[in-house]
């Protein structure tokens, strides 16, 4: 069941049925607790709470490429393991765009399928992956932090920023000199949502049904 716009007290979340979604969810060591309260205390003076969560986005967005923590997705086997996940729900639950396992986070944009719900879709994502991973590094405990970034996509220009923010990621990030030299990726698959093979040509947002939604920003 689709929830509408709600939050976990961490971030807002944009849950409409058929709607088109930027997700990123993170590796649980990958930004330190500490770091986050720290920026969340520095914040506080901020008097629109929007604002005050962009923000906290935009400083999390910077410092998860810096790899920190164990960062074990680098290691080939489990970056699958993620990829693959991510696969299993296409085109029954949602409709994958583009995505990126990288190193200590996972990009993802996909068009949500009806009846599936956003929260829905990201749990399972989290844990089978997490089970997965656990199982292969022979290990317990917690794989992903426990909040996720979405962002409703609203326009063509939204659209094709976060296409190519996902595909460039590895090259920003000093991974590979080339989008398509990431295995690990929806550049490096030569995907594409119809399925077959893809350039990262322009996708049209009318492609997709609109979103019967609030404003988002």
């Amino acid at each position: 069941m689709n929830k509408g716009v709600h939050s976990r007290g961490y971030l807002p979340h944009w849950d409409f049925c058929n709607s088109l979604q930027a997700v990123t969810f993170r590796l649980a060591d990958s930004v330190p607790a500490k770091v986050i309260a720290g920026w969340r205390a520095e914040l506080a003076v901020v008097p629109d709470k929007a604002s005050r969560q962009s923000e906290l986005h935009r400083r999390i967005a910077r410092f998860e490429d810096t790899g920190f923590g164990e960062a074990i997705l680098l290691q080939p086997e489990i970056a699958d393991m993620v990829q693959r996940q991510l696969l299993v729900g296409h085109p029954g639950h949602y409709r994958l765009i583009e995505w990126c396992v990288m190193p200590t986070h996972v990009h993802v944009l996909f068009k949500l399928a009806e009846p599936s719900s956003l929260g829905e879709v990201v749990r399972t994502w989290k844990g089978a992956s997490a089970v997965g991973i656990n199982r292969r590094l022979e290990r317990a405990g917690t794989v992903w932090m426990a909040d996720y970034f979405d962002r409703l996509i609203r326009d063509q220009e939204h659209l094709d920023t976060c296409r190519a923010y996902i595909r460039n990621n590895p090259v920003k990030a000093g991974l590979c000199e080339k989008p398509e030299d990431w295995p690990f990726s929806s550049a490096g698959a030569g995907w594409n949502p119809d399925g077959g093979p893809s350039d990262g040509a322009p996708i049209s947002v009318g492609e997709f049904s609109p979103v019967n939604a609030p404003n988002a920003d």
